[in-house]
């Protein structure tokens, strides 16, 4: 049986830093996001090593523990495109910080909830603010690309919860929502 996702996660994938060469001189890259069964793709950028995207995809969180992969192509026309790196999104500090709830009503617009630090555990390549602004919680942070020579892919979470959602408090071990 289908269930209903907890919420909805906004992927802000903005651009690639130094991304691999797989042409001649450059690559035409564009980013796979997959968790679990849903498969998003951004659009092909020609011949760009230091891509711009700036493209929103969402897609729908049933498992926090489900990875969330982003692989990076470069697109060929007449050949297999080819692989130029692969990141893990962590979601759980993000989640944690979710779960706080009415308490962040009080602070400040700009105000970092929590700062997450590059480790073996995650794909940072520095460390990443977990920030309230404009009654959102977001993450921005930059992806070190791991089975390939070098690149980075800069990106911002953002989670919604509407119809048809659990919500995040559901997601707590022993917790549960009451109205």
């Amino acid at each position: 049986m289908d269930q209903k996702p907890l919420g909805l996660l906004t992927i802000h994938v903005k651009r690639g830093i130094n991304l691999a060469i797989r042409d001649h001189r450059s690559s035409d890259p564009y980013i796979v996001i997959t968790v679990a069964d849903q498969t998003l793709k951004t659009r092909v950028v020609k011949r760009n090593c230091n891509p711009v995207w700036n493209e929103e995809m969402t897609v729908a969180i049933k498992d926090p523990n489900v990875p969330i992969r982003l692989t990076v192509f470069d697109w060929d026309k007449f050949t297999g495109d080819d692989k130029m790196g692969d990141a893990n999104i962590d979601i759980q500090p993000y989640l944690d910080s979710l779960k706080m709830g009415m308490e962040l009503l009080r602070l400040p617009n700009g105000c970092a909830i929590k700062r997450v630090q590059p480790s073996r555990h995650n794909c940072l390549s520095d460390e990443s603010s977990i920030v309230w602004n404009n009654g959102k919680i977001t993450q921005d942070m930059i992806l070190r690309l791991n089975n390939v020579e070098c690149g980075e892919l800069e990106i911002m979470l953002e989670w919604h919860e509407g119809a048809g959602c659990r919500g995040i408090a559901s997601s707590s071990k022993g917790g549960s929502s009451s109205t």
